[in-house]
This record gives structure tokens, sequence and C-alpha cells, in this order.
């Protein structure tokens, strides 16, 4: 019985063994200490690039990618967590552009006029239409631009927070945590140079966001009568060519930030930084020159993950779909018909309940445990008989 009971438990075990393995196995995979990107993105400060000697810069931390491809082709700390300052509109803006309808008026108010750091001039009882306070919040940091936008969301600035946290998230951005949408250096606010690449290309996407972010001036009213110019304070507009903008940032804590985009020769490059003393808009053009120039003989780094919702399963090895440049995206033909029959069956394994492959040695148990009595009672009745 002891042996019986021993080996029913085994296949039991190792039932449930086959059945959670594979999930098992995925979600330590996610879990893994694996820097999201690829294995040399992490937060050291040692420059990463493959094929060319990128230039010095005074950042502490940049990353240098192709948004078309998602290829990161240089990178220095990508996942230092540090302070963003005015870059981190651009995930503000990611949130509100699709929620908010640009010919709204929207009248300005004391909390917008009062609020800290750099304001575009927004009044107290003056309206101004939602396009122009997006100008205001891409060309000038406004800041009374980004309140205005952000209290006439549904939930104000509190829900905007949770709305930017959660795009973050679903963007692959987790180096990103937000406590306040106009990037000031509020406690337990910070994102990653990374992160900063992510929200870029996702909104360079956007042809509303891309728009905004390449508007080198608009005007925008005073407070009495008539109105003054603003210029967009990403200098890389007025002096790169190809330049698209994006977004420059600046506080007493984050020092110089900055996030920029050019065009040229079919290749779409970003760049950011964070945490510069200085001369970051030079620091920035000499890095895309590099990369312009190298580029044929650079070899990625790393990758710019693929947002949640359009992640498309994983293959066999694990990391998904390559877009890169240099690598093919599909398994070798020969491993596909096995890859296909392998993912038939554990789809069909996982749709069965995992007690029900309890039940077949338990029935066996059943069937054991009876046959024990049927002896005991055959043996009782030859005793009868032999006593007769």
């Amino acid at each position: 019985m002891r042996v019986l009971l021993t080996v029913c438990a085994t296949a039991v075990a190792s039932t449930a063994l086959v059945v959670t393995g594979p999930l098992a196995a995925t979600a330590a995979s996610q879990g893994a200490s694996t820097p999201v990107g690829g294995a040399q993105l992490t937060t050291e400060s040692t420059v990463v690039a493959a094929g060319a000697t990128p230039p010095a810069v005074q950042a502490s931390a940049y990353v240098v990618a192709d948004v078309d491809t998602g290829d990161i082709l240089a990178a220095k700390a990508p996942h230092a967590k540090l302070r963003p300052a005015s870059t981190l509109k651009t995930l503000t803006a990611l949130v509100l552009l699709p929620r908010l309808n640009k010919a709204d008026q929207v009248i300005g108010t004391n909390q917008d006029a009062g609020i800290e750091g750099s304001k575009v001039g927004v009044y107290p009882g003056l309206r101004y239409s939602v396009d122009l306070l997006f100008q205001g919040m891409f060309l000038a940091s406004g800041n009374d631009a980004v309140h205005a936008l952000a209290v006439h969301d549904k939930g104000g600035v509190p829900a905007t927070i949770q709305r930017m946290n959660k795009l973050a998230g679903e963007l692959g951005a987790r180096d990103t945590n937000v406590t306040d949408p106009t990037g000031l250096d509020a406690d337990g606010q910070y994102s990653s140079a990374y992160d900063l690449a992510l929200f870029a290309q996702a909104g360079l996407a956007r042809p509303d966001f891309a728009k905004y972010a390449s508007t080198k001036y608009t005007n925008f009213p005073l407070a009495k009568k008539g109105s003054y110019q603003v210029a967009n304070q990403n200098k890389l507009l007025f002096n790169y060519d190809g330049a698209l903008g994006v977004k420059t940032g600046y506080t007493t804590l984050a020092r110089n930030t900055f996030i920029g985009a050019a065009r040229r020769n079919g290749h779409t490059l970003v760049v950011t930084l964070m945490n510069s003393p200085h001369g970051i808009t030079e620091d920035a053009t000499n890095l895309l020159d590099w990369t312009f120039k190298s580029y044929d003989a650079l070899t990625p780094v790393g990758t710019l993950v693929k947002p949640v919702a359009a992640a498309r399963p994983k293959t066999a090895e694990g990391n998904g779909p390559n877009t890169s440049k240099k690598a093919s995206a599909l398994p070798p033909r020969r491993n596909r018909a096995a890859l296909v029959a392998t993912a038939i069956v554990q789809s069909t394994v996982y749709k069965v309940p995992v007690w029900a492959y309890a039940a077949p040695p338990f029935l066996l148990l059943a069937l054991f445990l009876r046959r024990p009595k049927a002896l005991r009672a055959r043996a009782k009745a030859a005793n009868k008989a032999r006593r007769h």
C-alpha cells in the first residue's frame, strides 16, 4: 500500500509540473533582472556602442535610437533613474492629446497663473483654445498651460498623473514614476534616458504631437490686449538640418534634460540626454552627426520595446519579433512546424483545469483500495468453507 500511494503521489506531482512548468517559466522570464530593451542597457555609466566610438558628452545618461526600427545605436546609463524636468511633458502630451478636443475653450484660473516654474502666460479669466495651450506647453514649456489642460480633462491633475503612470507602464517605461505632470522636481518623480526615448517614439508617431514638437513660433495673447511671439526652446530646430524638435527641460536638481529628433537619409533618429551641466544642444548635435555618419557601420546594442497593446507573442527564444536591421524576424524554417505543434499542444493543455489531471491517479487509487477488501472477503469465505 505504501508503495502504491507513493506512485500515485508522484504521478500527481509530475502531472502538475507538466501543466504549470511553461507558465512558471514565463512568469520567471518577465520578472528576470535583464534590463528592458537588452542586456547591455544597464544603469552603469559606461558608454555602450558597437561599430564606432561615439563622441564624449557631458550628460550623465543618454540614448540614441532609430525610432522607425526601434534599434538603440548608442547608450550611456540608459536605465538610470533621474529627474526628467520638462521632458516629462512628452508623456503628459501623450495622455492629454487623444482625450481633449483642440477646439475647446479653456478659461485661465488663478491656480494656472500661480503655478511654479516656467510659464507661457495663462491669465485668470482669459479664454484659450486647447490647441493654443498645447503650443504653449511644447514651445515655452509652460507649466501654466499644462495645469490648465490637465484641469480641463476629467478628474483634473490627480487623474492625469494616474493616467501618465498607467501609460508609462503600457509603453514599457518601467523607470518612470510621475507625481507632477509639469515635470517639476517633485518627490518621487523620475524617469530615464531610455524611457524618454520611448515617449519620443510614441509621440512622433502622432501627427499632432509631431506638429507641436516641430513648431518654431507661435503667438500667445497678452493679459489686456495684443499678443507676443513665443519661440520654441529646442534650439535644434533652428540650427540642425532635418530637425524635428521634441522637448527640452531644466530644473535646479535635474539640470539640463533633452529630447531631440532629426530625419536624414531615410532615417529618423532620437537622442535623449539627462543630467547635463550645460551645452546640451551641442552634445545632441554631436551625437546625431556621429550616428548619421556611422549609421551603416553600427550594430544595435538594444531595442525600444513595443507597447503592451501592440506586443506580439514571444518567439521560441523569448525575445519577441526582432525588428533590428541586423537580424531576421522569423525563426529558421525547419523549426516553424515544431513551434506550431508545440503551441497547439500547450494551448490545449492550458485549457484543462489542473484538478482534472489529479483525477485519474485518484481513480486508480480507489480501484486498488477496493482490491484488498475483496481479497479479505474471499479469504473469509474460504476459511468458513474449511470449518464446515
